[in-house]
């Protein structure tokens, strides 16, 4: 078989495993509208602050591309988790031994993680659109391919943690570690230019915010495509840079097995 048909039986496995848990599917859904409704209500005035986002943006619009990147984020950031447990069971041992290749064991978490932050983004959109923001319908596509992306770098990353340490323990601490700092270091709920210097400084390097002003770029009436083709660049380099380093990770699982 075909490298694609192994990723399309692992993807098809990775996607029996989370419907077992039919629990952890509807929180995946939820939890997203709960940050949407939440922040929505929370900081609904912020937009009267002299020079915060496009004169004429409800802070519902501005926050829905934040809601959705914030969710894509912290969602990629459990897909190492599968792989712990594969570990812990046995199973990773019997797949590597398989005929399927590396990669398509690591492309197959990639891509069940992507299709499923791709439906919380288009169920996050709905429910914006039903209470009130509006958004350019055309820019939903790239909208989505940022979600994809920042979806391949932080499930890679993720990947990458759970092969090299085998402990969700520490995995949880990593994901957290990293994904909170990055998720108040952007203009994911606050536009950065109203906040201190050093961390506007500090977005512009952020992959996070990268996905956040792609995102909100692509849904205004007036995108700036030129900066949001960048920062999709930026984010397809990262993502190939990390899956092929959560792939070779599989060397040093290999060596400690």
């Amino acid at each position: 078989m075909s490298a694609l048909t192994h990723t399309a039986m692992l993807t098809a496995r990775a996607q029996r495993s989370t419907m077992r848990v039919p629990v952890f599917a509807v929180m995946q859904i939820v939890q997203p509208l709960i940050w949407l409704l939440l922040f929505g209500q929370l900081f609904t005035s912020v937009v009267e602050i002299p020079g915060f986002a496009t004169p004429g943006t409800t802070y519902l619009e501005f926050i829905t591309p934040g809601v959705v990147m914030m969710t894509a984020m912290f969602g990629a950031a459990w897909a190492g988790t599968g792989i712990v447990e594969d570990s812990e069971r046995g199973v990773m041992d019997h797949l590597l031994a398989s005929p399927a290749s590396r990669v398509a064991i690591q492309v197959s978490s990639l891509v069940w993680y992507s299709v499923v932050a791709a439906a919380q983004a288009l169920v996050v959109l709905a429910v914006a659109w039903l209470r009130g923001a509006r958004f350019d319908v055309a820019g939903i596509p790239v909208m989505l391919l940022g979600v994809v992306l920042l979806t391949c770098v932080f499930a890679a990353m993720s990947n990458a943690v759970a092969l090299l340490t085998r402990q969700q323990q520490a995995l949880i601490g990593i994901s957290q570690g990293l994904t909170i700092p990055l998720m108040f270091l952007s203009s994911a709920v606050m536009d950065t230019r109203l906040s201190a210097g050093w961390v506007e400084a500090a977005a512009r390097f952020n992959p996070f915010d990268w996905a956040v002003v792609a995102g909100r770029q692509a849904l205004s009436a007036t995108p700036d495509w030129g900066l949001v083709w960048g920062r999709l660049a930026l984010l397809a380099a990262l993502a190939v840079v990390m899956t092929a380093l959560a792939t070779s990770a599989f060397r040093a699982y290999r060596r400690a097995a």
